[in-house]
């Protein structure tokens, strides 16, 4: 493996956003070699993570990001590692 991207994307409204961030997610299946999410299950938060794991090149990292970002509730980081 020459690199990876690490995606953490925080929904806010997880409720709203989470039809339309899945249907992306779904979208750049091809790419997200791990997929992790995470919330608050005692209280079922309306807040949730979910964590990439993404093997794609970095235009297509950013076209996920941009699509993401204009979720309403969404915000997205991420970071590039290379081994």
């Amino acid at each position: 493996m020459d690199h990876s991207t690490i995606m953490a994307v925080l929904v806010d409204k997880r409720t709203d956003a989470a039809p339309e961030v899945q249907k992306i997610l779904t979208d750049y299946g091809c790419f997200i070699k791990t997929r992790l999410g995470m919330h608050e299950s005692s209280t079922c938060a309306d807040e949730g993570m979910i964590i990439l794991d993404l093997t794609a090149a970095d235009e297509k990292v950013k076209e996920l990001k941009d699509e993401l970002t204009n979720i309403e509730g969404v915000k997205v980081k991420s970071m590039k590692l290379d081994f």
